[in-house]
């Protein structure tokens, strides 16, 4: 059946010419029955068929319970044996639920029981079920897991395999979080830690492991770096993830239907470019960073990436790390990197679209109770900056601590005794005590509402009851935040980033994406965000952006104790995001906070 012999999937660069074939029979290795460790085969009956040696290959409790719910129109899963696990994945080329396939399910697995030697059911079983990490059957599991053939593993490496059975997207203690935001490494451990400690407990009742022997794993057994195939290496692997994620949660195909294979996914990427933006951050580091001269320092750097083209939204190029095989996450993507002073232009787009309060109305105003912001109007550019509320009250904390916003090396902009200067001067030096009283003006949820609206997700903005907030203290990606200043390239369409242009099967089309275009903001708004911001690389924070016959806007981003820095920039045919920060990559570490970059690079 299908299932038995599942085909790759081809992904595709944007110009339509291969990428890369994975997913499907390439990462399957049969096994004769001998060679499966006795362990293995007591974990899976111990978890799934507790009498599978005397059994007809049915249950007949099983069954009735399935017929049951077919019968009411419910759910029609339920009843599965070993042998029918084994002849749906690998007899059965209709993997629906219905009941037409149940029924054939059931016949099939009647025959096969009376016919088939238990030996060639559990092996082919074990051969042909899907373990995660493009791995089928027992043997890929065991390379692609441990690092070594399925005959060398121990019982608690057995029982981990075993516990994945029941869904590697949430048992896989890697994670899957591509597949399901909800399918942390966290989450998944912490399910895999339950079930794979609850089968060994389940092998000592049914008498296939000792006590003595049980007590001896307290832990799960040490994991190899999800990412085995060397065709995945650089940044090819970060690509897959990335458009297998589209798919899967932009389209009817599901995660079980890409493992059968013979998909043809057309992505956005640009090889050149995604070869470019990996060229730069390898010339920086080569001439930057030197761990052995300064190892306190220069360590544990790491850069994300992603550029987007603002016209539809399409994801060209990112940079996702070192390389797939080496470093699993995907630094393009939500990494818990604050983006500081990049948040800024929000703040003004909402100022200028919504208006500041009125300080003798209630704190809730319509558009025409509000003045209107300009890149012309002053606020106070000092440093330690006592924050009000917009009806000139002093904020105070839930403790009752008033606010001091500071600025970037302490210093003060303007001249005192009222440090006045205008937002597009503001803008220019990141002066973070402007934008603060600012957001606090216009209201912090419109400030939200407006990074909303440029393409920030909800989930990524943190602390919107905090004054900081409107400096950067949200965590979204270099995908979103590319995405989201693309808007202000646009002059104010918003476009959804995407990864994936076209999904065909057997030759024919089965997806296609349509852009479909927002107004996040006024043309007037957008090109006046625009304007300010080609004042910070013309002759500001971010002058090293600046390209020869070519104007260019964006914004530098830092974060308090230089955990985190950004840039973002734009014309009006790229937007790019680069975020670089320090933290270790052990990912076996308990503990693995974000560590200051004083002194990186010299």
């Amino acid at each position: 059946a299908a299932a038995a012999k599942a085909q790759n999937n081809v992904y595709y660069w944007a110009n339509n010419k291969p990428m890369v074939s994975t997913g499907g029979e390439t990462n399957r290795q049969n096994i004769k029955y001998e060679q499966i460790p006795e362990a293995m085969r007591y974990a899976v009956m111990s978890a799934e068929n507790k009498k599978f040696e005397t059994d007809k290959g049915i249950d007949p409790v099983g069954i009735g319970r399935a017929l049951f719910n077919m019968a009411k129109g419910g759910e029609t899963q339920g009843g599965s044996t070993i042998t029918q696990q084994y002849v749906k994945n690998a007899m059965l080329n209709d993997q629906s639920q219905t009941v037409s396939r149940k029924f054939k399910e059931l016949l099939v697995s009647i025959k096969v029981g009376r016919t088939e030697p238990k030996e060639e059911v559990m092996a082919g079983y074990l051969n042909t079920a899907y373990y995660g990490r493009t791995s089928y059957g027992l043997q890929a599991a065991a390379r692609s897991y441990f690092g070594k053939d399925a005959t060398e593993m121990d019982e608690s490496e057995c029982a981990l395999l075993a516990a994945v059975l029941k869904g590697a997207t949430y048992y896989d203690p890697a994670g899957a979080t591509a597949i399901d935001p909800g399918a942390t490494q966290e989450a998944n451990t912490r399910r895999a830690t339950e079930r794979w400690s609850w089968i060994l407990d389940e092998m000592v009742k049914d008498g296939h492991l000792s006590a003595t022997k049980r007590a001896e794993f307290k832990e799960l057994p040490k994991l190899q770096n999800p990412r085995s195939s060397s065709e995945l290496g650089g940044q090819i692997g970060y690509l897959v993830d990335l458009a297998k994620g589209y798919v899967i949660n932009n389209t009817d195909i599901t995660e079980e239907q890409l493992r059968q294979g013979g998909y043809e996914i057309h992505t956005t990427f640009d090889k050149k470019k995604v070869a470019d933006l990996e060229k730069a951050v390898k010339k920086v580091r080569k001439e930057n960073l030197d761990v052995k001269r300064r190892p306190k320092t220069d360590t544990h750097v790491q850069f994300g990436g992603a550029s987007v083209d603002p016209k539809d939204g399409a994801i060209v190029a990112i940079y996702g790390g070192e390389s797939a095989t080496k470093h699993f996450t995907n630094n393009a993507d939500e990494t818990g990197a604050a983006v500081g002073s990049t948040f800024k232009p929000f703040v003004l787009a909402a100022a200028m679209q919504d208006g500041k309060r009125d300080p003798d109305l209630g704190e809730s105003q319509a558009q025409d109770e509000r003045t209107k912001v300009s890149p012309d109007s002053f606020y106070s550019g000092k440093n330690k900056l006592k924050i009000k509320t917009y009806d000139g009250s002093v904020w105070k904390n839930d403790k009752g601590k008033e606010w001091l916003q500071t600025n970037d090396d302490d210093a003060s902009y303007g001249s005192p005794p009222n440090y006045r200067i205008d937002l597009r001067e503001a803008m220019r030096v990141s002066a973070n005590s402007a934008f603060v009283q600012l957001g606090m003006d216009v209201g912090l949820d419109k400030v939200k509402k407006a990074a909303e609206n440029a393409g920030l997700r909800p989930n990524s903005l943190t602390g919107t009851t905090f004054p900081s907030f409107s400096i950067g203290i949200s965590d979204p990606s270099a995908i979103r935040m590319a995405g989201s200043y693309a808007t202000f390239a646009t002059s104010g369409q918003q476009n959804d980033p995407f990864s994936v242009k076209e999904v065909e099967y057997e030759g024919g089309s089965v997806w296609k994406h349509k852009s479909a275009a927002k107004e996040a903001f006024t043309e007037q708004v957008a090109d006046n965000v625009t304007d300010v911001l080609k004042t910070v690389v013309e002759d500001g924070t971010g002058t090293s952006a600046q390209l020869d016959g070519r104007e260019v806007a964006g914004k530098t981003g830092t974060t308090d104790g230089n955990k985190s820095a950004w840039f973002v920039g734009y014309t009006p045919q790229l937007s790019t995001a680069v975020s670089m920060y320090r933290m270790d990559d052990d990912e076996t570490k308990k503990s693995r906070p974000f560590l200051e970059m004083y002194g990186t690079g010299g």
